[in-house]
């Protein structure tokens, strides 16, 4: 178990630290790889940047506990205005698992504005995956897959912090 020291107001609030996050993100691998044990291969969609890094370290794990194979790709929207959705690779997704991956779930728009190059086709489930989910969704998306879910007011805001591939932590604001 990990213990969260007092804080000055000039430190951050952590609410996770590294070791809890990678504890956090090795179980959702586990729960991906009980949930498609009898799939072939994944595809692994990580909203840039942050996202990108949670879905490379999911990765690794699932390749680590099975030898179901996957695709990782990036996802790159504006979070503001997710008006253009590009992705890193063009494929035919019909009939594949994609898992959606991001690093905090706030209102559920990012995650569903993902979702949009996905629907031109037909594939077989789309799941989503988050390391912190919050409770304030105003958009009909839920997520799968989450290390911890939190509940916040409006005003708080959670940042994931990363270096280089490494995720540190999350922390509130």
């Amino acid at each position: 178990m990990y213990q969260i020291e007092c804080m000055t107001s000039t430190e951050k609030n952590y609410i996770m630290d590294e070791a809890v996050a990678e504890q956090k993100m090795r179980r959702m691998a586990l729960e991906i790889v009980e949930n498609n044990y009898d799939e072939k291969e994944l595809v692994l969609a990580g909203i840039r940047d942050n996202g990108t890094i949670v879905a490379r370290t999911i990765q690794k794990m699932i390749g680590e506990l099975s030898s179901i194979t996957t695709k990782l790709i990036t996802i790159t929207l504006d979070k503001r205005q997710p008006k253009d959705i590009e992705l890193s690779e063009q494929m035919d997704f019909t009939g594949k698992v994609i898992i959606v991956i991001d690093d905090v779930a706030n209102s559920g728009k990012t995650l569903l504005y993902a979702l949009k190059p996905f629907l031109e086709f037909y594939p077989k489930k789309i799941q989503s995956l988050v390391l912190v989910e919050r409770s304030h969704n105003s958009f009909p998306v839920h997520s799968d897959y989450a290390g911890i879910s939190i509940a916040t007011t409006l005003q708080d805001h959670i940042y994931v912090q990363v270096d280089g591939e490494t995720i540190r932590g999350a922390y509130m604001e």
